[in-house]
């Protein structure tokens, strides 16, 4: 698992690209709070190399929550910059600083 970031400089926006490997599974997301937990708003590409990857353009300066959903269970990502209590899910969610 691992979140990369790479800044504009022409733009305050950070494209952070979302990675998962060594999964098995049919629908692979990312959801948060730059999507409304929305499980079909970005879902994560397969490659036949085994990553699921997807690549959102973020407002830079922000603070944003989120988490993987592959078929239907929730993983966190042991690259976030920091994790958050959600007592909706009871479970903790993904930082991402930007």
């Amino acid at each position: 698992m691992s979140v990369s970031k790479k800044y504009l400089k022409s733009k305050p926006v950070c494209k952070v690209t979302f990675e998962l490997q060594d999964l098995d599974a049919e629908h692979v997301a990312v959801i948060g709070n730059f999507n409304d937990w929305d499980m079909n708003a970005t879902p994560l590409k397969k490659f036949k190399n085994g990553k699921y990857k997807a690549t959102l353009d973020l407002e830079s300066n922000n603070s944003y929550e989120f988490r993987y959903i592959a078929d239907g269970a929730y993983i966190n990502d042991s690259g976030a910059d920091s994790y958050r209590w959600n007592e909706y899910a009871s479970a903790d969610n993904c930082v991402l600083e930007l």
